[in-house]
This record gives C-alpha cells, structure tokens and sequence, in this order.
C-alpha cells in the first residue's frame, strides 16, 4: 500500500512539475493567487503570506508607469499580509480573488 501511495504522490508531483516549468508567466501569477486563496480559506497564514510575498518578488520596477502600478499593489499586498496575521482571511480571500479576477481581464485584453 505504502508503495502506492509513494508511486501515486511522485506522479503527481512530476505532473504538477511539468506543468509549471511549461507555464507562460501568466499562468504562474494566476496559479499563486490560486495558491494564495485557497490557503486564505483554510486560514492558513503562513502559506498564504509566503504566496503574497511571491507576489510582491515579482513586482517590477522598471519605468514610471510600472512602478506606480506595483507600488500600489505592494501595498496591498502588505495589507493582505497584515490581515492574515489578524485573522480576517474573508477580506484577504475577497481581495486576492478580485485582483486575480482583473488579472484575467487584462491578459484577455492583451490577447486580443
């Protein structure tokens, strides 16, 4: 049984490997806000914040208009994070899933 389970987890961990190594960087951002809201609704706050915190790596600078973009975002992120350590996973969740949500609009806006 125990070498089932060890075949069924390296499977799947190879399957989630792949998938990420293969993702646009689109998907990436969505798969941590996807990370970040599902640990948001189990209350985790540890894995949640790290989540936020990758997403506040990932923030550019590059320009001013880049810049002005991810500094509000950061502080977002940094209120999500002090939410999560007070507990109010609700409106970190809601947050994280409307950003998300406006995420796809413009990647959607872009494609076309």
């Amino acid at each position: 049984m125990q070498n089932t389970l060890t075949y069924k987890s390296h499977k799947a961990n190879s399957y989630l490997i792949n998938e990420i190594m293969n993702a646009s960087p689109e998907k990436l951002l969505l798969k941590v806000y996807d990370f970040a809201i599902v640990n948001a609704e189990k209350k985790d706050m540890i894995k949640t914040n790290d989540a936020i915190q990758v997403l506040i790596n990932a923030l550019r600078y590059d320009n001013e208009e880049v810049a002005s973009i991810s500094l509000r975002l950061f502080r977002i992120y940094q209120f999500c994070q002090d939410q999560m350590r007070k507990n109010n996973n609700e409106i970190v969740k809601r947050i994280l899933t409307e950003l998300r949500e406006t995420w796809i609009k413009a990647f959607n806006q872009i494609k076309n």
